[in-house]
C-alpha cells in the first residue's frame, strides 16, 4: 500500500522575502531598543547582576586571569613579533569590549599563542620584503621608554603616507602597522560574515583538523622559542618549511649557545613544570591556580637586574616597556591590501576558537549563547582595537579554563582582568626592562603542553576512528612543515576529500533475514541469517549521485553475482550463432539438443532469483544520474525478466525518483515498485511467483 502524503502549501519565496525586508527596514522605538540591547547584551544582563552571589567569583576569577595574562602577554608579544606593551593594550581592549557585546559569561578573550604565531609570520614576512633586517637586536632605548624614538632600532627606514601626510617609519612603527592593518582586515571579514550569517563556515573546521592544526602550529611555536632558550642568534626562517630550516639553524650554531640562558631555561621549565602537574593534580584542593608564571617572572626579573645578567653574561633581555597609551592611529590602507588575503584565515580561526569555546561553556552552564553575536564580539575586539596599536584576539581554552574553575558568573571579570592590566600599563610596565627573552620562552613553551600532549592520544584516536586519526596526522605535519595557513587549508580540503571518498566507495552488502522476525541485516556481519529463495535484497549505504554511480552498479553486479547488460549480450551472441546453425540446416544445435531446449536452459543456469529488492534507507538523495541509474537497472533486469522493488525510501528519494519519470507518467504502477519495508517488498515477490 502507499501511504498518502501531505498536501504542503506552496510559499511565495518573493512576498516572504518583501514582508521581512519590509519589516527588517521598519523603524520603531521598541525595534530600536531591541537592536541595541541585541548588540550590546551587557545592557540585558548587567541591570540584572546579582551582586552579592556573584561579586566574590567575578573578582576572583578576574584577579586570577589578571595575574596570568600579564606575563603571557608579555611572553606573547615574542610570537607576534612585537614589543610586550601592544600585547598588553591587546589583553586590556579585548576584555572591555567583550564584556560589551559578549554572549558567554565565562569566554576569557585575548592574547592568544596560535592567533600571535599567525600574527608575527606575516609580520615577519612584510619586514623582509620591506627591506628590514629581522636580526637586528637594537639596544633597548634607556629613558623614558617612548615608542616614539624607535628609528633607533633599525638602521633601514619606510615611507608612509599617512592620512596625508609623508612620515618616516622605523622597523618597530612599520610592524605594528602590519599587525594592526592585519587585525582591522580580520574584524571586518568577521562582522561581514555576521552580517550575512556565514557562521556555517565553522562547520568544515572538524575537532581533527582543528587538533591537528593547533598541535602542528604548537611545533611552529616551540621550533621559535629554542633559539631564546639556549641564546643564540640564527636567522628568523620564513615561507615554507620554517620548521626544518630553523632546526638546521640552531644545530649548527649550538656551539655559540649562552650558558646563562641555557642554566636559567633549565631552572625555569623545571619550576613551571612541576607546578603545572602539581596544580593539575591537587586542582580540586586549591581554591584558585597557581601565579607560578607570575611568580617565576618576578623572581627572574630581579635576579637579572641585581645578577647584570644583561651586562656581563649578555643575556638578552626585553628591555624598555612604556607606560601609558599611544595615541590612536588609523590602520593604514594601502597595508590592509598587502595583508587581506592573510586576514582570512586569522579571521576564520579566531572565531571559530571564540564560538567553540562559547557553546562549550554555554552547554556545561545550561545558559544560551548566539553565534552571530560572537561573531560580532570577536569582530570589533579585533576592529576598534586595531586603532589602539593593539593586533588580533581569541578566546583561550587555558584561560577560560581557568576562569570557570575560580569561580566566574558573568563578564565582571573581564573588566576585573582588564583593570589588572591597566594597572601594570600605567605604573609597572617599566619594572620588566631587566626581564631575560629567554623566561618569556619557557612561559610560552610550558604553556603549550595541552596541544603537545595531543600526541598521546594518537592510539586511541586511532583505535575510535582511523580517517579520524589521519586528518589529524595529515593536518598536524601540514601545519608544521609547510605553514600554518596551508596546514589549516590542507586540513579542511583533505577532510572533505575524504568524506567524498566515502560516499564514493561506500558499504554494500546482500541481506538476509532474521530468524522467525520481519527484519533483515548484512549476511556478511551476522550469523544465522536465512536467505530468501528466488530474491536478492541489495543494500547501498551512502547518496547515489553522480561521483558513486559506477560503484553502485559494480557493486551490484559482483554481490549478485549478475550483469544484465553481459547476460543480455550473452543470449543475443548465443542466439545469433543458433539461427546461423540453423540456416545451415538441421533442427538441433551444436551440442545435440533442440532449440526450444537451449532456450530454456539458458536462464536457470545463470540466474537463481526473478526479483531484486534494493534497500534505499541508507540513500539520503538522489541527484539525476541517480534516477537515471535506478532507471537503467529497472530497464536492463526487466529484460532478463526480474522485477526491481525500491524499498525504504525517504520522501525526498520518492520525489525525485517521481521528477525523474521513474515511476511512469500516471504512477500507476507505483504500489508495485515501491514499498516502506523490505519485508513487504519481499513478500510481495514470493506472491509474483
Amino acid at each position: 500500500f502507499l501511504m498518502e502524503r501531505k498536501t504542503h502549501v506552496k510559499i511565495n519565496r518573493k512576498e516572504v522575502m518583501l514582508a521581512k525586508l519590509r519589516k527588517s527596514c521598519s523603524c520603531t522605538p521598541k525595534k530600536i531598543k531591541n537592536f541595541v540591547m541585541d548588540f550590546l547584551p551587557v545592557l540585558r544582563w548587567l541591570p540584572k547582576y546579582q551582586c552579592k552571589e556573584y561579586i566574590w567569583g567575578d573578582v576572583m576569577s578576574g584577579l586570577v586571569i589578571g595575574i596570568i595574562l600579564v606575563p603571557q602577554a608579555i611572553a606573547y608579544s615574542l610570537l607576534a613579533g612585537l614589543k610586550p606593551i601592544y600585547s598588553l593594550y591587546t589583553s586590556f581592549f579585548a576584555n572591555i569590549i567583550y564584556f560589551l557585546m559578549g554572549t558567554s559569561r565565562h569566554v576569557s578573550v585575548g592574547i592568544f599563542s596560535l592567533i600571535s604565531l599567525m600574527v608575527g609570520q606575516v609580520v615577519d614576512r612584510e619586514l623582509l620584503l620591506a627591506g628590514f633586517d629581522l636580526n637586528d637586536d637594537a639596544p633597548p632605548a634607556l629613558g623614558d621608554g617612548s615608542l616614539q624614538n624607535d628609528s633607533q632600532s633599525n638602521t633601514t627606514a619606510f615611507n608612509l603616507t599617512i592620512a596625508g601626510m609623508n612620515a618616516e617609519c622605523g622597523k618597530e612603527c612599520y610592524a605594528i602597522g602590519i599587525a594592526t592593518a592585519l587585525t582591522f582586515v580580520a574584524g571586518v571579514y568577521q562582522v561581514l560574515m555576521g552580517i550575512f550569517r556565514l557562521g556555517f563556515v565553522s562547520m568544515y573546521l572538524s575537532e581533527s583538523v582543528l587538533d591537528g592544526f593547533a598541535t602542528g602550529a604548537s611545533l611552529t611555536i616551540l621550533t621559535a622559542q629554542v633559539k631564546y632558550l639556549i641564546g643564540i642568534k640564527i636567522p628568523r626562517s620564513q615561507g615554507h618549511g620554517m620548521l626544518v630550516i630553523t632546526w638546521i639553524n640552531i644545530f649548527r650554531n649550538i656551539s655559540q649557545a649562552n650558558l646563562c640562558d641555557v642554566i636559567t631555561s633549565a631552572i625555569c621549565i623545571v619550576v613551571l613544570v612541576t607546578a603545572k602537574e602539581l596544580g593539575d593534580r591537587y586542582k580540586h584542593k586549591l581554591k584558585f591556580p597557581l601565579p607560578t608564571e607570575l611568580v617565576v617572572i618576578v623572581v627572574a626579573t630581579l635576579v637579572s637586574h641585581y645578577g647584570k645578567l644583561n651586562e656581563v653574561y649578555a643575556s638578552s633581555v626585553s628591555g624598555a616597556i612604556p607606560t601609558g597609551f599611544i595615541p590612536p592611529k588609523v590602520p593604514h590602507f594601502n597595508l590592509m591590501l598587502r595583508v587581506a588575503v592573510d586576514a582570512l584565515p586569522l579571521a576564520i580561526v579566531s572565531f571559530v576558537f571564540t564560538v567553540s569555546l562559547s557553546e562549550m561553556c554555554a552547554k556545561k552552564y545550561a545558559y544560551t549563547i548566539r553565534a552571530n553575536q560572537e561573531m560580532f564580539a570577536v569582530g570589533f575586539c579585533n576592529i576598534i582595537p586595531s586603532f589602539f596599536h593593539s593586533f588580533a584576539t581569541s578566546a583561550a581554552l587555558a584561560k577560560t579554563l581557568v576562569k570557570t574553575s575560580t569561580g566566574c558568573q558573568t563578564q565582571v571579570s573581564g573588566v576585573i582582568s582588564a583593570m589588572v592590566v591597566l594597572l601594570v600599563l600605567l605604573f609597572l610596565a617599566p619594572l620588566f626592562y631587566s626581564l631575560q627573552k629567554c623566561v618569556l620562552a619557557c612561559i610560552i613553551i610550558v604553556s603549550l603542553r595541552g596541544a603537545l600532549r595531543k600526541f598521546q592520544d594518537v592510539p586511541a584516536r586511532y583505535h575510535v576512528n582511523k580517517v579520524d586519526t589521519l586528518v589529524w596526522v595529515v593536518t598536524m605535519s601540514a601545519s608544521a612543515l609547510i605553514s600554518t595557513e596551508i596546514g589549516l587549508l590542507v586540513g579542511i580540503v583533505f577532510s572533505m576529500l575524504c568524506i567524498i571518498v566515502r560516499t564514493q566507495r561506500p558499504r554494500t552488502a546482500l541481506l538476509g533475514q532474521i530468524q522467525d522476525t520481519s527484519f533483515y541485516e548484512d549476511d556478511l556481519e551476522y550469523e544465522n541469517l536465512s536467505s530468501v529463495p528466488k530474491v536478492k535484497i541489495f543494500r547501498f549505504e551512502a547518496p547515489l549521485y553522480y561521483a558513486n554511480r559506477n560503484y553502485f552498479l559494480k557493486s551490484l553486479y559482483r554481490l549478485t553475482n549478475l550483469d544484465p547488460n553481459l547476460e543480455a549480450a550473452r543470449r543475443k551472441k548465443y542466439e545469433k550463432k543458433e539461427k546461423q546453425h540453423l540456416k545451415k540446416g538441421g533442427d538441433t544445435t551444436a551440442n545435440g539438443l533442440g532449440i526450444r531446449d537451449t532456450t530454456l536452459q539458458l536462464v536457470p543456469k545463470q540466474i537463481d532469483f526473478q526479483a531484486l529488492v534494493v534497500d534505499c534507507s541508507s540513500i539520503s538523495f538522489l541527484d539525476t544520474t541517480g534516477v537515471n541509474t535506478l532507471k537503467e537497472i529497472l530497464k536492463d533486469y526487466k529484460d532478463l525478466n526480474i522485477s526491481v522493488l525500491l524499498a525504504c525510501c525517504n520522501p525526498s528519494v520518492i520525489d525525485s525518483l517521481k521528477r525523474g519519470g521513474y515511476f511512469g507518467k500516471d504512477f500507476g504502477s507505483m504500489q508495485e515498485m515501491l514499498f516502506y519495508s523490505i519485508h513487504n517488498a519481499v513478500r510481495f515477490a514470493k506472491d509474483q511467483k
